[in-house]
């Protein structure tokens, strides 16, 4: 019979670029440009003008913008089209703000069921630290992510878990990491004083990290 622990190990996808659909590629893409200040607030993003650059349909383009939009980096006005948006927003601030408080919550629910199988995060902290030496983007936003998403699950609360979803937590990942001068290294070490709480089985403390590590990011929105 499948444990929980079984399961959590399962489901996390690989960071392989070339196999994501055009639409996350178009999507980060577009984060990219947004962060390097290839486009500047106001300016409008045409879906017709991106889908002939992408050689895709328009399909792709506007499930793009709809994810950048519920991210805020994106406003999309009816009529009108999409505007891009200042990321140095106050929502931008209250969206890591959300983010600790989910994290804490779920990881004072997670932490019996992470404490006795501490390995499942933490590949996810070898896995960012690999990508930190070698440089790559992808990998680490890949396994950032779902060092937290483990958590997220292994409280085993539905909406805990899809409150936290819905603030495309990999969207803000990237922007994080695309900001000048990020160490790739100290990104992947911030986690693991909450490994290190985790595999202790102190609680307290691991709700505690969880929540600070979310606005130290805050803090450079």
């Amino acid at each position: 019979m499948e444990t929980q622990e079984t399961a959590l190990q399962q489901n996390h996808p690989s960071a392989d670029v070339d196999h994501q659909p055009i639409g996350v590629r178009i999507r980060n893409t577009l984060v990219e440009r947004i962060i390097a200040g290839h486009y500047e607030t106001g300016d409008r993003l045409v879906e017709m003008q991106l889908a002939r650059e992408f050689g895709s349909s328009q399909a792709p383009v506007r499930e793009a913008l709809r994810e950048l939009e519920m991210a805020g980096l994106v406003t999309i006005r009816p009529r009108r089209g999409s505007f891009v948006n200042d990321y140095h927003t106050t929502i931008q601030r209250e969206i890591y703000v959300a983010r600790g408080a989910l994290e804490e919550a779920a990881m004072r629910l997670a932490l019996p069921t992470l404490h006795r199988n501490p390995a499942i995060v933490g590949e996810h902290l070898d896995g960012m630290r690999e990508a930190a030496t070698a440089g790559d983007l992808e990998r680490i936003i890949h396994h950032s992510v779902w060092f937290h998403r483990v958590v997220m699950r292994a409280a085993e609360n539905a909406l805990l878990l899809k409150m936290w979803e819905s603030l495309h937590v990999e969207i803000h990942s990237r922007k994080t990491l695309l900001q000048p001068n990020v160490d790739m290294h100290a990104v992947a070490e911030s986690h693991a004083p909450i490994l290190a709480a985790i595999v202790a089985g102190d609680v307290e403390l691991a709700c505690k990290l969880s929540r600070e590590h979310q606005a130290e990011f805050e803090l450079k929105a």
